[in-house]
């Protein structure tokens, strides 16, 4: 997220103040939570029960603006919501004639006092048989304070410290919930329109596929993807770098792209991965499994790393995966 962008959910962004016409508007209930109305569709007869989403996540990493996403395709986004209340609300949406087929829902520190009743509030949503999904915004601790000061807020878990120990003890707070999340999107590195598109990749669609798979090139010199959920390293391949001719290009390139593939190994490098993904995928969708991000790696995420990332996504989705390409590093040099 940018610093004018991306700012801690707690922190309101003045441009986000601004109300369109076409905006919906916001009640606020006697607990505090804000409810937007989106445009709600209907979809759902009487009586069955929405689809949920809760987003949460960093202060600071992009949950409003997640959030305000799918407002925008038509789900009832509730901010702020006492995660003891989520199952009331799920209730009252089965009550709704069809109206509120989709719920999404914030949960942050700000309700730090009943973030102790989530866990029983998911564990009720389960025994009902609610279909409900954990999205977790994710950034570095450089980003956030970058944030943070750029917009001159404390971190609400700060008190009397500084923003680095309000991030700390936001993280372990949070550990938990991260480990159990759906989808872990880290915004370190991403503009709000980066994000905004993410989640219109997992969440536009009419209906929902067996899996959706972010396939995602990066360099090593620049860290590793902290929402990775697989690795491969292409540096066993020689690099386009050292030849002058496609130094200035990327694996965009087609020049680039066939000098990686007529390199020994690494067509059988991408059957066999593929192959593999193919064994993990379906392990992922026996245990519930929606998203998957897989991270392709080299020095600087430039040559290799895009070639074989774009030429896997193709492969996956040949097969049928849904699948997203982010090309993280690419440009920074």
């Amino acid at each position: 997220m940018t610093e004018h962008e991306a700012h801690p959910t707690a922190d309101r962004d003045p441009a986000h103040e601004e109300k369109r016409e076409d905006q919906p508007q916001q009640a606020v209930q006697d607990n505090g939570a804000k409810v937007s109305t989106g445009s709600e569709t209907a979809g759902a007869p009487d009586g069955a029960i929405p689809e949920l989403v809760i987003i949460s996540g960093m202060s600071g990493a992009g949950r409003s603006t997640a959030a305000k996403c799918l407002e925008d395709l038509g789900w009832f986004v509730v901010d702020n919501l006492p995660p003891a209340l989520i199952p009331t609300m799920v209730e009252l949406g089965a009550r709704s004639q069809g109206n509120v087929a989709r719920i999404a829902v914030v949960v942050d520190v700000r309700g730090r006092r009943f973030f102790d009743n989530l866990r029983e509030s998911l564990a009720d949503l389960d025994a009902r048989g609610v279909t409900r999904r954990i999205v977790f915004l994710e950034s570095s601790d450089e980003a956030l304070v970058r944030r943070f000061e750029s917009v001159r807020r404390p971190h609400p878990l700060q008190g009397d410290g500084r923003i680095v120990d309000g991030i700390a003890a936001e993280r372990e707070l949070l550990r938990e919930l991260r480990g159990d999340a759906d989808l872990v999107i880290d915004t370190s590195s991403l503009n709000v329109h980066e994000l905004r598109a993410k989640m219109d990749a997992q969440f536009a669609g009419e209906e929902e596929p067996e899996l959706r798979a972010t396939v995602m090139s990066f360099g090593f010199k620049y860290g590793l993807p902290v929402d990775a959920d697989l690795v491969a390293d292409m540096r066993f391949l020689p690099n386009p770098h050292w030849v002058p001719e496609l130094r200035p290009f990327t694996g965009l390139n087609e020049e680039v792209s066939a000098y990686v593939f007529n390199q020994p190994g690494a067509k059988e490098f991408l059957d066999r991965y593929a192959e593999l993904l193919r064994l993990i995928a379906a392990g992922y969708r026996r245990e519930g499994k929606r998203y998957v991000t897989i991270a392709i790696g080299c020095t600087g995420g430039k040559h290799r790393s895009v070639a074989v990332s774009e030429k896997l996504a193709a492969r996956l989705a040949a097969e049928g995966v849904e699948t997203v390409v982010v090309h993280r590093d690419m440009g920074r040099e």
